[in-house]
């Protein structure tokens, strides 16, 4: 055979891509689909609103949007209904922390030693609320705080006290308010901090107490220092999503009143946004609050990374 016969009856050899090349491109591969979303839902219309808080606009379909420039933001900052809904907004954050953190904190520690029945009952009853739909809870808490038929006036009257005006009173509303989102939260937290205290290791406890040491010096040494990053990280939630927890509270028992004690930033972007229809206002609102709470975020997040305690 020739060689001519035997160079064209052998296959020919298909380049192929190199294997560290296909390997260098396969975790992006996996998170493309993750990330087309969190462009095309996050940031696509971040910046669009972005770009929509510098323009007039009432969102009605023949009318176009006014470029103005920072006239939005400079509105909003000397507007009195922003500066109370910012005072509003840090004492709903400031008013949730026990509640969030605080209280479910105490209840973990004092039930860590419950076993069996008693503690699914104690868990499941405590974790009722979290599961309650929030607008469901809303209509609950109106009917029990009603001024002039509610149970909790019918109480007080009972016991011979005044009636309060819990949804009606500038100075009540805003901690009422206040209470009835921590009553969510508080179910949620207690089972991340149950759940966190079963996570310490026990040996730990158990050389203390073979060294002396009492139940309070155990938990102020030993349990309370290795809860701190359940602490640390409930509480960036609270300061961060706090007043938002709030508005649908806010929206279905006060309307932002009595006098406005009750608005917050969160309430009054949506107002602007979908009651007067002023879409400038409303993304130049969000853009503030974005800024604020971002850079928030970033002082809680060094925080803990400074402050946490971890067990290794």
């Amino acid at each position: 055979m020739s060689h001519t016969a035997i160079a064209t009856s052998m296959p020919i050899a298909t380049p192929r891509l190199p294997r560290i090349t296909l390997r260098a491109f396969e975790p992006w591969l996996y998170l493309a689909p993750a990330l087309a979303v969190l462009i095309v839902w996050t940031y696509v219309p971040l910046l669009e609103a972005f770009e929509l808080s510098f323009y007039q606009w009432n969102m009605l379909p023949r009318s176009q949007p006014r470029y103005v420039g920072f006239d939005n933001y400079l509105n909003l900052l000397n507007l009195p209904d922003m500066q109370q809904a910012v005072i509003n907004t840090v004492l709903y954050t400031v008013g949730l922390l026990p509640l969030s953190v605080g209280v479910p904190l105490v209840v973990a520690l004092l039930t860590a030693q419950l076993t069996g029945p008693a503690r699914n009952l104690y868990r499941g009853l405590i974790f009722v609320p979290m599961i309650v739909a929030p607008i469901v809870a809303a209509i609950v808490w109106r009917w029990l705080l009603n001024e002039d038929h509610g149970l909790a006036n019918q109480w007080l009257r009972s016991f011979g006290f005044d009636t309060i005006g819990f949804l009606r009173d500038p100075d009540v509303a805003l901690w009422t308010l206040v209470w009835i989102t921590g009553w969510k939260l508080i179910g949620f937290s207690t089972l991340l901090f149950a759940a966190a205290d079963s996570a310490i290791n026990p040996s730990y406890i158990e050389a203390a107490r073979m060294d002396g040491a009492t139940s309070w010096q155990i938990v102020r040494d030993i349990r309370v220092p290795l809860l701190s990053p359940t602490i640390l990280l409930l509480s960036l939630m609270t300061v961060l999503f706090g007043a938002q927890w709030s508005f649908v509270y806010i929206n279905a028992l006060t309307g932002g009143g009595p006098l406005r004690s009750t608005t917050n930033v969160y309430y009054l972007m949506w107002e602007y946004g979908f009651k007067t229809m002023s879409a400038g206002w409303s993304t130049a609102a969000g853009m503030l609050v974005f800024l604020v709470f971002g850079l928030v975020a970033l002082v809680c997040l060094a925080l803990m990374k400074k402050l946490a305690v971890y067990d290794d």
